[in-house]
C-alpha cells in the first residue's frame, strides 16, 4: 500500500523515487537541492559520495527546518577515480570504454536530517561489465539510457546484459540502497507500515 510520508525527498533523481515507491513510501515533496557537485582535486570516492550527501540535505534543511530531509548521491568509480555523470555521448562512450571488461564500485550515500540531526549511511556495490564490442557501446549510446547516469549507464535497462555479476546491493547501483534507506528513516520515525 502506497502511504506519503513526513519528510522532503532532496533529489531529482525519478530513480530515486520509484525505488522508494517499490517498498511503498512517497515523500510529501519533491525538493531538489542546487548545489555544487565538483570533486575536490584528488578527493576519493567515498569521502565525495558522503560530502554531496551531507550538503544535498543540509542545503534542503536550510529552506525547511522543520522538516525531515532524504537526500543521497551514487558515484560510480574505477580504484579512486570517480566517473562523472555522461552528459553526452562523448563523455558516455568513454566512461563504458573504462568499465569494459573490469569491476568498478558504486557507492550510494544516503543523508537524513531534521534540525541539526543529520545521519549519514553509504553503501559500496561491487559491479563487473563484461567486454564491450564497439557494435554493443555504439548500440547502447543510440539508446539514449546512459544520459545523466553517474558512469554512463543504468544497471535496471538494457546494461544489466552488459553485467554478469554484482556483490552487494542491486537497488544501490540503481541510486539507492532500500535496506539501508528504510532502517535510517525509521530512525526519524517514518516506517512503511
Amino acid at each position: 500500500m502506497m502511504q506519503t510520508h513526513p519528510f522532503i525527498l532532496a533529489s531529482a533523481s525519478p530513480r530515486r523515487l520509484a525505488l522508494l515507491a517499490q517498498i511503498g513510501i512517497t515523500p510529501a515533496r519533491v525538493e531538489p537541492a542546487d548545489i555544487d557537485e565538483a570533486p575536490f582535486k584528488d578527493e576519493l570516492p567515498t569521502h565525495y559520495a558522503v560530502r554531496m550527501a551531507k550538503q544535498k540535505a543540509a542545503a534542503c534543511a536550510l529552506r525547511f527546518p522543520n522538516e525531515t530531509i532524504l537526500a543521497a548521491d551514487t558515484v560510480v568509480y574505477l580504484g579512486r577515480r570517480i566517473l562523472p555523470k555522461a552528459e553526452d555521448e562523448a563523455a558516455a562512450r568513454k566512461c563504458l570504454a573504462k568499465l569494459s571488461g573490469r569491476r568498478h564500485r558504486v557507492i550510494t550515500a544516503v543523508a537524513i536530517a531534521r534540525g541539526e540531526n543529520i545521519k549519514i549511511k553509504s553503501v559500496i556495490t561491487s559491479v563487473r561489465f563484461k567486454r564491450l564490442s564497439a557494435k554493443e557501446i555504439e548500440f547502447y549510446i543510440a539508446s539514449g539510457e546512459w544520459q545523466g547516469k553517474a558512469g554512463g549507464y543504468a544497471i535496471q535497462v538494457f546494461a544489466s546484459t552488459f553485467i554478469p555479476a554484482i556483490n552487494g546491493s542491486y537497488s544501490n547501483v540503481v541510486g539507492l540502497p532500500l535496506a539501508e534507506t528504510k532502517t535510517l528513516l525509521e530512525s526519524f520515525g517514518i516506517t512503511t507500515e
